[in-house]
C-alpha cells in the first residue's frame, strides 16, 4: 500500500435545511464580506435570508458563466477595495470556483499568472484566503470539497488550475433542496461529471484505500439515483443522493487526481464555450474503452482491469458484470439523458491536433492509469465524434 494524505474541507454540513446554519460559519468573522452567485441569483436567496437573520452586511458578484482569470481578478480588487472579510458562494461548479478564486486573490495581488499551472508560474500562495464557504445548488463538480479553481484564460484557450492547500473551504454546506427543480439538461450533465470524478479516482494511477472508499459510495449511489432524478426533478430522495455522491466525488478527486477525461475536456472547454459536465459525459464511455483496450494491449502491473470490473458491477448492480457491461451501461446511460456526440456540440476534427496537445500536457492526464500517447487521445475522439 503506497503511502497516502487526505484533506477536505474543515466542516461539511450535510441534509435538507442546513443553509440555514451559514450564519454559524462566520460568526466569529467581524466585517462585510461578498456573495458569489451563478447565473440564476435567485437560487441564492435561502442564502440572503441566513445571513440578513445574523444582521451581516454583503456585497454581491454575479458570475455568468465559467471563470475566467480577468473576472475573478477585477473581482478580487473590489473584493479587497470594500473591505471584505468573508466570501460565499451559492452556485453550481463555476460560481464556487469563481469565489474560490476571488477569496485567494484579494489576498494574494499581484500578477494572477504567477499562481496559476500550465500557462503561468505555478508558485504557492503567498498569504492565506479569505474564509471561504461553499454552498453548491447542483450536484456535479464536488467544488466544495477541492483545493483549486478552474479558471479560463481566453488567450491560452485553456482552462488552468488555481490551486493551493489553503483554498479548501472553510466550510461546504451541502443542502439537496436548492437542487431541486434544476433543468433536466443540467441535471444529467452534472450527475454525469460526478460520475466521471468519481470513476476517474477509482480506476487511476494515485488512488487510495481511503478515496476508493468514497468512489464506491458514490457510484452505487449516482446509478441508483441518476435516472430517477432526471425523470422527476422534485424527488427529494434522490437529490440528496446525488448531492452525497458529487460531495465524495470532489473528496476524492481533491486526493487522487482525474485522468483522460478530464485531460480531454479542460483544455476543450478552454477552446469552446460547451459546459464542462456535458464535455465530460461525452467522452466517458469512449475513454473507458480506450483505457480498458490500452491495458489490456501494453499489460497491467497494477491490476487496473479488476478496479474497472468492480466500478461496472457497482454501475450496473450485476455482480457478475465485466468490463464490457460497465461501458455499455456508460453508454446507454449517456444516449437516456440526451448527451450528445462531440459533432454535434459543433466540435470540429481540425481542432484535434491542437486539442491532444493541451490534453497531454494536462496535469489530469497524470493520474490516467495507462498512458495513451497522442495516437491513443486522437482515437477515443474519433470514437467521441
Amino acid at each position: 500500500m503506497n503511502p497516502f494524505e487526505f484533506a477536505t474541507a474543515t466542516r461539511i454540513r450535510f441534509g435538507p435545511g442546513s443553509v440555514t446554519r451559514l450564519a454559524e460559519e462566520i460568526s466569529e468573522i467581524p466585517g462585510p464580506g461578498l456573495l458569489v452567485t451563478g447565473r440564476d441569483p435567485s437560487r441564492a436567496e435561502s442564502v440572503r435570508q441566513a445571513l440578513r437573520r445574523a444582521g451581516r452586511t454583503w456585497s454581491e458578484w454575479r458570475n455568468h458563466g465559467e471563470p475566467t482569470v480577468a473576472a475573478v481578478l477585477g473581482d478580487s480588487e473590489e473584493a479587497r477595495l470594500s473591505g471584505a472579510r468573508w466570501v460565499v458562494a451559492c452556485g453550481g461548479g463555476a460560481a464556487i470556483d469563481a469565489g474560490k478564486a476571488v477569496s485567494a486573490l484579494a489576498t494574494n495581488d499581484g500578477d494572477p499568472f504567477d499562481f496559476l499551472e500550465v500557462v503561468g508560474r505555478g508558485l504557492p500562495l503567498r498569504a492565506r484566503p479569505l474564509p471561504f464557504i461553499a454552498v453548491p445548488t447542483t450536484a456535479g463538480t464536488g467544488a466544495e470539497a477541492t483545493r483549486n479553481a478552474v479558471l479560463g484564460s481566453p488567450v491560452h484557450r485553456v482552462k488552468v488550475s488555481l490551486r493551493s492547500p489553503w483554498m479548501l473551504p472553510a466550510a461546504a454546506i451541502v443542502d439537496p433542496s436548492l437542487s431541486l427543480s434544476l433543468p433536466a439538461a443540467v441535471t444529467a450533465s452534472t450527475g454525469l461529471d460526478a460520475l466521471t470524478q468519481l470513476l476517474e479516482p477509482f480506476v487511476g494511477s494515485r488512488s487510495n484505500p481511503l478515496t476508493d472508499s468514497l468512489c464506491r459510495e458514490g457510484l452505487s449511489r449516482i446509478a441508483r439515483s441518476l435516472g430517477r432524478v432526471f425523470d422527476d426533478p422534485e424527488d427529494t430522495e434522490a437529490r440528496s443522493e446525488m448531492a452525497l455522491a458529487a460531495l465524495f466525488s470532489g473528496m476524492a478527486l481533491a486526493n487522487s487526481g482525474l485522468g483522460a477525461v478530464h485531460g480531454i475536456a479542460g483544455p476543450l472547454g478552454g477552446m469552446s464555450d460547451i459546459p464542462h459536465g456535458t464535455l465530460c459525459a461525452a467522452l466517458l464511455a469512449p475513454v473507458w474503452m480506450a483505457n480498458c483496450e490500452a491495458l489490456i494491449r501494453d499489460g497491467d502491473p497494477d491490476n487496473r482491469l479488476f478496479r474497472y470490473r468492480e466500478a461496472a458491477r457497482l454501475l450496473t448492480g450485476n455482480p457478475g458484470a465485466d468490463i464490457s457491461d460497465g461501458e455499455r451501461w456508460l453508454t446507454e446511460t449517456i444516449i437516456r439523458l440526451g448527451i450528445p456526440k462531440l459533432r454535434e456540440l459543433g466540435v470540429h476534427k481540425d481542432s484535434f491536433e491542437e486539442l491532444v496537445s493541451k490534453a497531454e500536457a494536462s496535469s489530469s492526464m497524470k493520474g490516467n492509469p495507462v498512458r495513451l500517447g497522442r495516437s491513443g487521445i486522437r482515437d477515443l475522439l474519433d470514437s467521441a465524434w
